[in-house]
């Protein structure tokens, strides 16, 4: 009854308890608490609960409690303090949230399941509506088939609760934010619970006359039939519009090279803000099932359909005017443009089947998940460009040109089935001593609809590991793995292109501090890797005047180390901290970029952040964080025909800050993220294509739990 009451009586959708909770001042005293805060398993990482501990893999989960606390609202802020990631690569972007792991961009999952991705491995799925977010570095096919070699991304959306809980929260900040959003979860009847989640957001952005809006919706359920089944329905939709969208695309001179006009500013839109347009609809319903046929063993289910649709039209940048094409601008300051249509149409279904089960063989302790996946991905990409659309001032704007429609044109429509079964074996060998055994065959078939042509394929992943976990909490391990991804296109004999595939060998060293005081939690990894991809496109060294074709004797190799730190003392002290050293290069290569460091992937990251919260006195509740984040100078492009000078992105430190207070079921806060408004340049991979880091961002909320 109470539930229901909420529910008709909210004018937003309430949400479930933040990580951050309070007790009441009838001790007069205020606890806040995050025991979550400390991750301690992923099942994203070996589809079990295995902990993180025994896991053969760098593995980072950020926990509800870790978003809640420190007011993390997207993918590219949560990784600001994990090790062997970067983000946002391309600045401010309210589209999609760009990340590059161990040199190569990682694909998104949604509870355990490949999301609608198009040209970008994203969808821009809001942060609100998830439990957690698991970052698996390395190969990761064994246990998921088709993904890059760097790794994977896992979102896993939040769950109905029996417990009646809720919040709602407000938001205003600079650049017109404005955000309320909430969650509401709780007992509908005996065995059935329910929870909504909800978010509108309007704000504009740091680039001139570019505004965003963004619905976000998530119902779920669960049933309990019985005492050993449940089955949760999950579901989401968002539908994302920007408006005047021209960021980007700026010129090198007057961004990372000077210019004698001086630098162009970090808000300038060489679009046109009455034609730009951005406009997204996403959505995914399915469940996640489970039965326990005994104490030892269940089966598992999950299955989703996932659609995603963005039509984008607009007005870029095309470097200064030259107009006797000498190579020497006219006046570095006029802009050449050109216009672009661009739209997707992309729809997957995705289900797993597995079955969990824990058996002994003499003195060996097994645990054992065997499965079967499937997935269908359909694709439609149709694009245009038109040139002739008038030049812009860089520096002082004049909107208003008329564009012609545009309609795009399809160059692309595929679809693609898979199927992969799959096993994984943790032997507990006796003491400490674990060895985990993984494999996975895949059956995919492609076709290319446009072109009319098909082709079939199979391809073997595996991962082998050996941990030993010492009763002080300490765990080295040793682990190998492969994981492979398609490559479209055929050489010159018309044979389709193998996948390209991806080596990995990993040491490192875990801790979980078990054995520390009570009121102390603390997980830390260590790891060292050496990573090679294989069969990478390069130019046929046999091409003619004229020819493109290509061969696929490419290598690229990252070596690298990384450590990270989560930990949270005695419900005040909470710390994130991090540092990457990568060593990235095109190592075989007919083409000129043989040698380079890949792009965006710098050599060193260091971040660090600190929150501290009084928990008694006449502070109690009052708490604040503080974090710094380095990142040094990185290649922001590869050397080709088209883009002959290789740019330097250069170094920035950055700090982030927040103050919040909680009192009873409230929580008031301010954040702050490039505290001190640092001007810089994200990334520029060509003479045309510069783009401007995220400048400062302030939003001050006010949540309210029930």
């Amino acid at each position: 009854m109470r539930f229901a009451l909420l529910v008709c009586t909210s004018s937003a959708a309430l949400a479930a308890p933040a990580a951050a909770q309070t007790a009441g001042p009838a001790n007069d005293a205020i606890i806040v608490t995050a025991p979550n805060y400390v991750p301690e398993g992923s099942e994203a990482a070996t589809k079990s609960d295995i902990p993180l501990i025994e896991t053969p893999q760098s593995v980072t989960v950020i926990t509800r409690d870790q978003i809640d606390l420190l007011d993390w609202s997207n993918l590219g802020q949560t990784v600001r303090y994990v090790a062997g990631v970067t983000g946002e690569n391309y600045g401010p972007d309210e589209r999609v949230d760009w990340l590059t792991m161990r040199g190569f961009e990682p694909v998104q999952f949604v509870d355990g399941l490949q999301a609608s991705i198009g040209s970008i491995a994203n969808t821009g799925l809001d942060l609100y509506g998830a439990e957690s977010v698991e970052i698996l570095k390395g190969p990761s096919s064994v246990l998921y088939g088709i993904a890059p070699p760097g790794g994977i991304v896992n979102i896993t959306s939040r769950r109905p609760q029996n417990d009646f809980a809720g919040e709602i929260e407000g938001q205003i900040g600079n650049r017109d934010h404005r955000q309320i959003n909430g969650d509401i979860t709780g007992a509908l009847a005996d065995g059935v619970s329910a929870r909504l989640t909800a978010l509108y957001r309007d704000r504009g952005t740091q680039t001139r006359e570019v505004d965003s809006e963004r619905l976000y919706v998530a119902p779920a359920l669960t049933l309990r039939p019985g005492p050993d089944s449940r089955i949760t329905l999950l579901s989401y939709y968002q539908r994302d519009e920007v408006t005047g969208d021209g960021g980007g695309f700026l010129p090198a001179q007057g961004t990372l090279l000077p210019n004698p006009n001086g630098r162009i500013s970090s808000t300038a839109n060489l679009g046109e803000p009455g034609y730009n347009r951005f406009l997204r609809r996403h959505w995914g319903i399915g469940y996640d099932a489970s039965h326990d046929l005994s104490d030892t063993i269940s089966i598992h289910q999950n299955l989703k359909f996932t659609h995603l649709y963005s039509d984008q039209r607009g007005v870029g940048g095309n470097g200064f005017v030259d107009s006797d094409s000498n190579g020497t601008p006219d006046d570095y300051r006029n802009v050449a443009r050109y216009s672009f249509s661009f739209r997707e149409n992309v729809d997957t279904f995705a289900v797993d089947t597995r079955i969990n089960a824990g058996l002994r063989t003499g003195a060996v302790q097994h645990d054992l998940v065997a499965g079967i996946d499937y997935r269908n991905y359909d694709y439609l990409g149709s694009s245009a460009f038109g040139f002739g659309i008038p030049p812009i001032d860089a520096y002082a704007p004049d909107y208003g040109a008329l564009i012609p429609a545009l309609p795009p044109l399809p160059f692309s429509s595929q679809e693609q089935r898979q199927i992969g079964l799959y096993a994984q074996d943790q032997l507990r060998l006796g003491g400490g001593l674990i060895l985990t055994l993984a494999g996975r065959h895949d059956w995919i078939r492609d076709c290319e609809k446009l072109a009319d042509t098909r082709r079939s394929f199979g391809d073997f992943s595996y991962r082998a590991g050996l941990s030993y976990v010492f009763d002080n909490g300490i765990a080295p391990y040793l682990s190998f793995a492969r994981s492979f991804e398609p490559v479209a296109g055929a050489d010159r004999s018309g044979t389709p292109f193998d996948p390209t595939t991806g080596r990995q060998i990993e040491a490192g060293l875990k801790f979980d501090a078990r054995n520390a005081p009570d009121g102390t939690k603390l997980f830390a990894t260590l790891a060292a890797y050496h990573l090679v991809q294989q069969n990478v496109l390069t130019p046929d060294t046999a091409n003619a005047g004229g020819e493109s074709f290509q061969v696929q004797t490419g290598e690229v190799t990252v070596e690298g180390i990384e450590a990270e730190l989560v930990a949270r003392f005695n419900e005040r002290l909470s710390l994130n901290a991090s540092y990457t050293y990568t060593d990235s290069e095109v190592t075989e290569s007919n083409g000129p970029e043989l040698g380079d460091q890949l792009p965006v992937t710098p050599h060193h990251k260091l971040s660090a952040l600190a929150d501290y919260t009084f928990q008694d006195g006449s502070l109690a509740g009052l708490g604040a964080s503080f974090g710094g984040r380095y990142l040094s100078k990185s290649t922001g492009n590869l050397t080709s025909a088209f883009a002959p000078t290789v740019f330097v992105n250069p170094a920035v430190t950055l700090f982030d800050a927040s103050i919040h207070y909680d009192r009873s079921d409230w929580r008031f806060a301010v954040t702050a993220s490039n505290l001190f408004d640092k001007d810089y340049v994200a990334r520029c991979y060509s003479n045309t294509n510069c783009f401007f880091g995220t400048r400062r961002v302030v939003t001050a909320s006010v949540r309210r739990r029930f």
